[in-house]
C-alpha cells in the first residue's frame, strides 16, 4: 500500500494525459510520476466509452434489505461497469465479503466509500462510536482529532473502504437546522476549519480519502435535504465570509474530495430553485473555476428527497455530471444517466473532453490509494477489531478533552470525594454516570428531591437521547421545573449530557456550576464522571454561540486533584 501524504495545492499535470490532481504524495519521484501516468493512461484507454461512464457513478450497497437488493447491486458492477458503491447499514463481514466479490469481477477497482463521519458506527452498528463533530470542536488540542481519524482510517482499511465522505465543514449559526446540528464542528469559522483539518489530515496521511461537505454551506438551514430542497438566502457578502469560508479555507490543502450540497442559494444561482448540486453556475463557475479546486467533485446522495422528489433517475445524473461534478453518488438510475450523458455528447451539449477529465481524475485517485494493487480482506473478526479497548481508551480522551465548564461558583468541583447528590432527568439512561461517580454518590429520582437535605450538593443530570444525531436537544417544561426547585436551596451542578444548544432557554442564574459533556454515551459519561471526581482536567470550550450569555469559546480551565 501506498503511503498517501497530501500536500498543500499542487496541480500535477501528466504529459500524456492531461491529468489534474488536487492529491499528490509528498516529495514523489520522477519514476513513481511516471508509473502513475502510465496506469492512468494505460486503463484508460482499454475502457470503452460504456466503461469510461460507469467510473462517473457510485451506488448504495445494503446487506439488510435481503438478497434482492443485493442481487440488484451485483448486476449494476457487472453490466453497468460503475466506479464505486457506498456502503450502508449494516453488517460488516457480510460487506467485506460482497466487496471483495464485486472487486474481483471488476475491470477497474472500485471506489468504496462510506458516511463515516463519527466512524464506521454510522453505518455499523458493532463497530466503536467516535464523537460527534460537535463535541470534537470543543477539543483545544486539535491533533486530538487527527489522532481520531487515523484510527478511522485504520477502520476503514480493516473493511475496505477507501473514502470517508467526512469531515463536515458547515458553519451552524442555525441551532434549528435539523440535519447538521451535531455533525457541525460549530458556529466560528476558524474552529470549522482547525478541526476539519486536523480531521482530513488523519483520514488521508493514512491512505483514506477525505471530502468536505456540504458545498457551498449547509449550516444555516431549517430544512431536511433528505426530505426537501433548503433555501440559503444569505447575500454574497455573508456567503463569502461563513457559509463558503471554510471551503475556501481547505481548498489549498490537498483535500481530495468535496461533496455538494442539495441547497438553493439565490446569490449563487439565478435559475430559480435550482439545487447547488446541479448548478453550473456553482459547480463549475464557483468551486472549479474561482476557487481552482482540482480535486474530486461529488454530489450528496441523488436518492435525497430534495433532489429525487423533482427529477427522474438518470436525468439528475446527467444534469449532475453536465454541471460539473465528477461523480454521481447514490444513483438511482446508472444506465438511464448514462444513456442521457452519451445523448448530451453526440447533440454537442457536453465535450468528451469532460469524461476524460473526471475519468482520468478518478483513476489517478484510485491509482494513490493503492486500488491497483488491491487485496482482499479478511471478514474473520471485524467486529472485535471495529471495537476495542484501543477505540475506548481513544474515545474516552477525546470526551475527556470537549468536557467544557462555564461556571463553578463555591468551586463546587472537583468533588473531592464528598457525599452528593444525584438527579437524573430528562430520557435518556444515567446508570453508568452514576456508578462512575462512586458510592458517595446517593440518587434521587425527580420525585424525591424534596427529601434531600437543604445546602446540599446535588448534580442535576440532563441525559438526552442520543441514539441518532438527530434528536431534539430541547429540555422538557418538568425538568426545566425540577432544576428550578433544586436552585432554591441547594447548591447545584448542571451535566449537560447532550447538544449545548440545550441550555439556550435555561435559567442558569442561581446554578452554580454548569458542565456540557455533549453526548449521553457509556465513554461520555465515563468521562464526565471522572472529571467531576478530579481525576483528569476539564478545559473544553463552547463550539457554538447559544445564547447572548453563553458565547462561542467559553469555558473555564479546571485542574485534576489528583496528584499523578
Amino acid at each position: 500500500m501506498k503511503k498517501l501524504i497530501y500536500t498543500s495545492l499542487f496541480i500535477f499535470l501528466f504529459l500524456n494525459t492531461n491529468v489534474t490532481a488536487q492529491y499528490v504524495p509528498k516529495n514523489i519521484s520522477r519514476q513513481e510520476m511516471k508509473k502513475a501516468e502510465h496506469w492512468v493512461d494505460k486503463t484508460y484507454k482499454r475502457l470503452s466509452q460504456d466503461e469510461k461512464l460507469g467510473q462517473l457513478f457510485i451506488v448504495a450497497l445494503y446487506t439488510n434489505r435481503g438478497e434482492s437488493e443485493i442481487d440488484k447491486v451485483r448486476n449494476i458492477v457487472s453490466n453497468d461497469k460503475i466506479g464505486g458503491l457506498i456502503l450502508m447499514q449494516d453488517d460488516a463481514a457480510r460487506e467485506i465479503k460482497l466487496v471483495n466479490e464485486f472487486q474481483q469481477k471488476s475491470k477497474v477497482p472500485l471506489m468504496i466509500g462510506m458516511d463515516a463521519e463519527w466512524g464506521v458506527f454510522q453505518r455499523i452498528p458493532t463497530a466503536h462510536k467516535y464523537p460527534w463533530a460537535m463535541t470534537l470542536g470543543a477539543i483545544r488540542d486539535k491533533s486530538l482529532i487527527e489522532q481520531m481519524a487515523a484510527k478511522i482510517a485504520e477502520d476503514c482499511h480493516r473493511m475496505g473502504i477507501n473514502w470517508d465522505f467526512a469531515p463536515v465543514v458547515d458553519v451552524n449559526t442555525n441551532p434549528n437546522n435539523p440535519i447538521i446540528g451535531n455533525r457541525s464542528f460549530g458556529s466560528e469559522v476558524s474552529n470549522v476549519v482547525s478541526s476539519a483539518l486536523s480531521y482530513s489530515n488523519g483520514l488521508q496521511n493514512n491512505n483514506i480519502l477525505a471530502a468536505i461537505k456540504h458545498f457551498p454551506g449547509h449550516g444555516d438551514t431549517n430544512t431536511d435535504s433528505h426530505l426537501d430542497l433548503p433555501v440559503v438566502s444569505h447575500n454574497l457578502e455573508r456567503l463569502n465570509s461563513v457559509e463558503i469560508a471554510p471551503f475556501k479555507a481547505l481548498m489549498d490543502k490537498g483535500i481530495g474530495g468535496v461533496m455538494v450540497a442539495h441547497l438553493y442559494v439565490p446569490a449563487l444561482e439565478s435559475g430559480k430553485g435550482i439545487p447547488a448540486s446541479v448548478s453550473k453556475n456553482i459547480i463549475t463557475g464557483l468551486l472549479k473555476d474561482q476557487l481552482g479546486y482540482k480535486g474530486l467533485i461529488i454530489t450528496d446522495a441523488l436518492n435525497m428527497g430534495a433532489v429525487a422528489n423533482k427529477y427522474k433517475p438518470g436525468e439528475l445524473d446527467a444534469m449532475a455530471f453536465k454541471a460539473g461534478n465528477d461523480i454521481m453518488l447514490f444513483s438511482q438510475g446508472v444506465a438511464e444517466g448514462k444513456k442521457l450523458i452519451q445523448k448530451a455528447i453526440d447533440n454537442g451539449e457536453i465535450p468528451q473532453a469532460r469524461v476524460e477529465e473526471s475519468v482520468k481524475k478518478i483513476l489517478l485517485t484510485k491509482y494513490f490509494l493503492g486500488l491497483d494493487q488491491y487485496q482482499p480482506k479478511n471478514p474473520e473478526n471485524i467486529n472485535s477489531d471495529l471495537n476495542n479497548d484501543s477505540h475506548k481508551t481513544l474515545v474516552q480522551n477525546l470526551y475527556s478533552n470537549a468536557l467544557t465548564l462555564l461556571k463553578n461558583e463555591k468551586n463546587l468541583l472537583p468533588l473531592n470525594g464528598r457525599t452528593v447528590y444525584y438527579v437524573p432527568l430528562e430520557e435518556a439512561p444515567y446508570q453508568t454516570f452514576a456508578n462512575r461517580l462512586g458510592t458517595h454518590i446517593i440518587i434521587k429520582k425527580a420525585g424525591e428531591i424534596n427529601t434531600i437535605p437543604a445546602n446540599s450538593t446535588v448534580i442535576a443530570g440532563f441525559h438526552k437521547d442520543n441514539s441518532t444525531a438527530y434528536k431534539p436537544y430541547k429540555i422538557s417544561e418538568a425538568s426545566k421545573k425540577i432544576l428550578a426547585d433544586l436552585t432554591k436551596n441547594q447548591n447545584v451542578i448542571l451535566d449537560v449530557f447532550g447538544s449545548p444548544y440545550a441550555l439556550r432557554d435555561i435559567d442558569l442564574s442561581k446554578v452554580s456550576a454548569v458542565l456540557v459533556s455533549y453526548e449521553n454515551n457509556d465513554d461520555s459519561m465515563t468521562a464526565a464522571a471522572d472529571a467531576l471526581n478530579g481525576k483528569t482536567v476539564i478545559h473544553g470550550r463552547l463550539p457554538v454561540l447559544v445564547n447572548d450569555g453563553l458565547k462561542a469559546g467559553m469555558g473555564i480551565d479546571l485542574n485534576s486533584s489528583v496528584v499523578k
